[in-house]
């Protein structure tokens, strides 16, 4: 307390004068000086107000904020429990008196009707109200906004669905459970293939190529085939090969000496965009015997993707393969598939299939192998249906596949897919006799 200071008596005189003034407000309308009220102590004086015209009880303890609430919480849970309903004044003795309830009278029972049981509810059976949402099972429910929107894409896509006939086989029912295979979406996705694979076709772009014919192509495909199987690569790496080194050629001209690197390119590109683990470009040099070095692979890898605009993602014959060899219900006959992809493999080659889309290359391999290993019912109605030709559209591309079996064998500068599929790995299904009864129908 030695370091409190104290004010001295002038002091203290002072210091109570200058909070007398600031107390002191002026009228400005009589110009006299008004004194405020001092503030009192606010921490407990609280005003408790009665409630409901009864007296607070006593208090015998200073009101705090905490008690004063606690005061009137109670006062409000008696009130509560003691409410009753309001009153009415007597007009005799001026009392007051509860008013009386009106009698009602009871509503008479409907009339039973006869031969109806009647079912006695007793007074302890508590009945429950059924909701009104009970009868919902019985209407239809609503349709989401997933599905109204889906419907709607499908109908501007064309998607329509039609109710499966009777001798339609469900080729999917063995996938169900196989989540790879995405039951759900495939009859989608290839009616979308058919209708975009259109807007990647090749059109005949022989006659704009002034250093370069059908022959160079055939055997540069064939060379490429060739490559495929020396680096182990996949069939989807294969189709797209040939669609890239197609649309390219079409889409610009190119000279003799720049054909077989436009083929490696093409290759290198498809083999990124389709392979884990794809070859380097030290390998397709090594592999043409370096008639190219490095950088004329890369320049010319950046120049097909240029043309292209990088559109990569587009359906190839492949694609459709492997939907029609499972529509064909030959999808554990080993011999049947290596005979439609060796017909396919033919037909890519040969470019007089230029001017049939990737959908009727893959429906003509799978017609002309089935003719080949004389199947009956070369196309039946679940054929039909998952490749939308019938067997009349589908002839004229199965007779010229079987055109290139029947020439494949003397063919001395083109014998590698022949040499390919003659092998016991593939079935050596390129030493079937060709169907040549199919060659000689319609004639």
């Amino acid at each position: 307390m030695g370091s409190r200071h104290y004010l001295q008596e002038q002091d203290r005189g002072e210091a109570v004068g200058v909070m007398k003034q600031k107390n002191m407000a002026v009228d400005p309308a009589a110009g006299k000086i008004k004194s405020r009220r001092a503030l009192g102590d606010i921490g407990n004086l609280v005003t408790l107000r009665p409630l409901d015209g009864k007296p607070l009880p006593a208090v015998t303890r200073p009101v705090t904020r905490s008690f004063c609430a606690q005061l009137v919480a109670n006062a409000q849970k008696e009130a509560a429990e003691n409410k009753k309903k309001p009153l009415t004044m007597n007009a005799d003795n001026n009392k007051m008196v509860q008013p009386k309830k009106k009698a009602t009278a009871k509503p008479k029972p409907p009339p039973v009707p006869q031969n109806v049981e009647v079912i006695e509810i007793s007074p302890d059976t508590v009945e429950v109200a059924k909701p009104e949402s009970s009868n919902l099972r019985n209407k239809k429910p609503n349709s989401s906004l997933t599905s109204i929107l889906t419907a709607r894409s499908k109908a501007a896509c064309g998607l329509n669905y039609k109710p499966k006939p009777k001798n339609i086989v469900d080729i999917d029912a063995d996938d169900v459970d196989n989540e790879l295979a995405a039951v759900e979406y495939a009859e989608d996705i290839y009616k979308f293939y058919k209708l975009v694979e259109n807007e990647s076709n090749v059109h005949d772009y022989m006659h704009s190529q002034p250093e370069i014919n059908d022959k160079m192509r055939a055997i540069l495909i064939d060379w490429l085939i060739l490559v495929h199987k020396k680096f182990e690569l996949t069939n989807e790496t294969l189709y797209l090969t040939i669609n890239i080194v197609d649309r390219f050629l079409a889409a610009e001209t190119v000279a003799r000496r720049e054909l077989q690197c436009v083929g490696m390119s093409a290759m290198l590109i498809a083999s990124k965009y389709e392979e884990i683990w794809a070859p380097e470009v030290n390998d397709f040099v090594q592999i043409c015997d370096q008639a190219y070095e490095h950088r004329h692979v890369l320049v010319m890898e950046k120049r097909i993707l240029g043309r292209l605009e990088w559109n990569l993602t587009v359906p190839t014959p492949y694609v459709f393969l492997t939907r029609f060899i499972k529509a064909a219900g030959v999808i554990h006959d080993i011999t049947m598939e290596h005979m439609v992809y060796f017909y396919a493999e033919l037909g890519m080659m040969n470019y007089e299939t230029i001017r049939f889309c990737p959908s009727m290359v893959a429906a003509g391999a799978v017609y002309a192998a089935r003719a080949t290993l004389n199947k009956t019912r070369v196309w039946h109605e679940t054929l039909e249906m998952h490749t939308g030709f019938k067997d009349v559209q589908v002839i004229e591309c199965a007779k010229m596949m079987v055109m290139f079996h029947l020439l494949a064998k003397g063919d001395e500068k083109r014998k590698v897919i022949y040499k390919k599929y003659s092998s016991g790995t593939l079935g050596a299904v390129a030493m079937y006799n060709p169907a040549k009864c199919l060659l000689t129908a319609g004639i």
